[in-house]
């Protein structure tokens, strides 16, 4: 079982993925960054995940 430190591993896999995938271009990541964001609601912000790509969910609503 994950510690709350380790949840959305997955989502944060994704976006490093999907990033390298699209020249890092946060926009072409919109549905993968919005993944991780429900997420992080879903926890309470309470993974490491979700502070290391508090810049991506900072820039949701210009995606």
């Amino acid at each position: 079982m994950p510690t709350s430190k380790d949840l959305c591993n997955k989502e944060a896999c994704d976006i490093q993925s999907c990033l390298k995938k699209n020249g890092f271009i946060p926009e072409r990541c919109r549905k993968v960054i919005e993944a991780l964001e429900r997420c992080c609601e879903k926890c309470s912000y309470n993974s490491k995940h979700c502070g290391s790509m508090s810049r991506l969910l900072g820039r949701k609503d210009e995606l």
